[in-house]
């Protein structure tokens, strides 16, 4: 399996891939490209995920893949001190590099900020529900996609585009440690169009606690309970494993660009088997 840098699609041997994330067919490879639009979707047989390299003009692929044996759980989230219909969601400015034409992955092209802002506000308030991430202060909304053009961050891997591969180290954002990446270039391999997007949040707490971690100014004032932190064109309606090196780097905690969550083994080594496939 082959992981796009900053999110993450699956692949599943034997070209089965489940929306509800019920019964998850064997994960094969996939890669995640750099620049597209698209981010982290589950692709039957073989595949790759991408997104989009500035310098190169390509997309970048990760290798990963984890197998997610059941349905994600959903947990009612509190709105209190939040009127009904108000702002429960802010864009947080990790997500605004999405508008960057230079990104490497998903650029949104056919919203403003203020109107995907407003957008992702309406779709929590049509149910009020947030499905729990991989720590409490991280929380998604499945949605079907409403991002025109966005694309999957992932493609089949055969022996016919392998040798297509690139290498090379990548960081989201400066102070972030590069890491070790591999992908597609962009005008080599295209990835399908997304289905789904996958809209992460964290806490305004977590988010506050990173900010003020990484050597800048925690922003005074009220401001929502939680943050749209990153947004992920994908195939499925459910969360797509994250990448082993995303592991490391979380582990390493918060002045490395992680989140402080430390790693679990177990998860660790089923996420290198999935992306090693």
């Amino acid at each position: 399996m082959a992981f796009v840098a900053p999110s993450s699609a699956m692949l599943w041997k034997g070209g089965c891939c489940t929306f509800a994330a019920r019964s998850m067919v064997p994960p094969v490879r996939m890669f995640r490209t750099h620049r597209s639009s698209f981010k982290s979707p589950l692709l039957p047989s073989n595949t790759c995920s991408f997104m989009p390299q500035s310098s190169f003009n390509s997309v970048l692929v990760v290798a990963s893949l984890l197998c997610n044996g059941g349905v994600q759980g959903m947990s009612m989230s509190s709105s209190a001190g939040v009127e009904k219909g108000g702002k429960f969601i802010q864009l947080d400015g990790f997500a605004k590099r999405q508008w960057d034409p230079t990104y490497k992955g998903l650029v949104v092209t056919s919203m403003t900020q203020e109107a995907l802002e407003a957008k992702v506000n309406e779709l929590y308030w049509e149910k009020e529900e947030l499905v729990d991430g991989y720590a409490p202060f991280c929380k998604h909304i499945f949605v079907p996609n409403f991002l025109e053009g966005a694309r999957a961050e992932a493609a089949p891997i055969t022996e016919q585009n392998k040798h297509l591969l690139l290498s090379g180290y990548e960081a989201r954002k400066p102070e972030e440690l590069p890491v070790l990446s591999r992908w597609f270039p962009k005008d080599k391999v295209e990835a399908p169009l997304a289905t789904h997007l996958d809209l992460i949040l964290y806490s305004r707490d977590q988010i506050n606690k990173e900010t003020a971690a990484m050597g800048r100014e925690v922003p005074a004032g009220e401001a929502p309970p939680w943050g749209l932190i990153s947004i992920k064109a994908q195939l499925v309606d459910s969360e797509i494993p994250m990448q082993p090196i995303t592991m490391m780097r979380n582990a390493l905690g918060k002045k490395e660009g992680g989140s402080g969550v430390p790693m679990e083994r177990a998860k660790y080594d089923a996420s290198v088997e999935y992306w090693s496939k």
